[in-house]
């Protein structure tokens, strides 16, 4: 939906132009009989549910029905901002700013992405994004083992199967290799947050067992969740940031993102985006930091797999700087609000069952019957589901799947 709104003093410049003083003026010509007359006035509403009522009504979009399916892809609400602005012909068919003095606008808009990251993740540097979360993690467990001079690393809590499918594809041409226990090779410990099924955990004792190892703590965090928790104190930050202003749109493109300590600029992947001043005094943006060898001698380079995304980002900039911090609190509380009841509701169901703890977004589902029979959530076993909830999913679609799954379970 790309519309943009009138202010009243928008309408009234309008009519002042046009040389009538109301809308009633404006209309004057209209015959009284082809005036409605009684039309039913609304209340306001938010953006999500004018659009739920429009998606509904004859002649709607009528999206599939939810599967509250997300385990690393998040079905959230996008502003009609977000698409609009990003699809501006300057942004959407710009290739990389390889020269950075004719691409201003481009790189005003990784270096706000990466400004917002360094806020939310409490870190001093964020370069400007990567191809996707499993590999930021890659390319930050190359950056410890560059740092420490070790070869392993250990993972302390669930990760996804496809991050460490990811991780052992990409370093192992390194010999870099997972560990079960932490030692004195280890380069990387690595804490996700949350981990794989939804659950929140302590990160403090990850980060004791690094710094008594002399290992990097890497925390793969939701940057969604880091707006509403304290910034876990980790030497790098990593993530997924397709839930901010990206669709899941069949699983891709997705929007890898990496932060980290200062000390680390040197070893930091990617591109890095400047902000300096030219000749005359004004303030421009640059690409700096960037080894030559990364380009031309693979050996040497700090990374293979640095290609940024720059037009996720510009969403993502876009997204986050349209809600602000506020916003993105109220949309990580909702997601936390309906989580915990659907939990609560389908937990409750006869057969059924939840894992215990707190969840974000996704948790277990134990299953009285085949999950095969469902067409819902990622199937984890043959009774066991993991379930998605944002804040898109009302009490409503939680009840009406409470009800279809009660029914199954009834008569398996």
């Amino acid at each position: 939906m790309a519309y943009l709104p009138h202010t009243e003093s928008d309408i009234q410049e309008m009519l002042r132009v046009i040389g009538v003083q109301s809308i009633a003026d404006l209309l004057g010509d209209v015959p009284a009989s082809l005036r409605a007359e009684g039309l039913e006035e609304f209340g306001s509403v938010s953006e999500m549910e004018l659009m739920a009522e429009l998606d509904s009504s004859p002649g709607g979009q009528k999206d599939a029905p939810d599967t509250f399916c997300g385990a690393g892809r998040y079905d959230h609400f996008i502003p009609a901002v977000v698409p609009l602005l990003a699809g501006r012909s300057e942004f959407y068919t710009a290739y990389t700013p390889y020269q950075p003095e004719i691409s201003q606008g481009t790189l005003t808009a990784i270096y706000e992405f990466q400004s917002m990251l360094c806020e939310l993740t409490g870190l001093a540097i964020a370069n400007a994004s990567l191809y996707d979360g499993a590999t930021a993690l890659a390319e930050a467990v190359n950056m410890a083992v560059s740092t420490t001079g070790r070869r392993e690393y250990v993972v302390v809590n669930l990760l996804s199967p496809n991050y460490r499918a990811v991780l052992a594809t990409s370093l192992a041409p390194r010999q870099i290799t997972e560990q079960k226990e932490i030692t004195a090779q280890t380069a990387a410990v690595i804490f996700n947050l949350p981990d794989f099924h939804g659950l929140l955990s302590d990160w403090q004792p990850a980060l004791n067992q690094a710094k008594a190892s002399g290992a990097l703590l890497i925390v793969c965090a939701d940057p969604l969740l880091l707006s509403v928790l304290e910034p876990p104190r980790a030497d790098i930050i990593v993530g997924e940031a397709q839930p901010l202003g990206n669709p899941q749109n069949f699983g891709g493109p997705a929007l890898g993102y990496l932060a980290a300590r200062q000390d680390f600029l040197r070893q930091m992947p990617g591109r890095i985006v400047g902000r300096t001043v030219d000749s005359k005094g004004r303030r421009s943006f640059v690409l700096t930091m960037q080894t030559r060898e990364q380009h031309i001698r693979r050996e040497k380079a700090t990374s293979n797999i640095c290609s940024n995304q720059a037009l996720c980002a510009l969403r993502a900039v876009i997204h986050m700087s349209y809600l602000g911090r506020s916003g993105l609190q109220t949309v990580a509380k909702l997601c936390k609000a309906h989580t915990d009841y659907a939990k609560q509701k389908l937990g409750g169901l006869p057969g059924f069952a939840v894992e215990q703890g707190e969840h974000f977004r996704d948790f277990v589902l134990h299953c009285p019957l085949s999950v095969k029979k469902l067409n819902i959530g990622l199937a984890l076993t043959d009774k066991c589901l993991l379930l998605s909830v944002t804040e898109k999913n009302t009490r409503q679609q939680i009840d009406l799947l409470a009800e279809k799954l009660r029914g199954l379970g009834e008569a398996a």
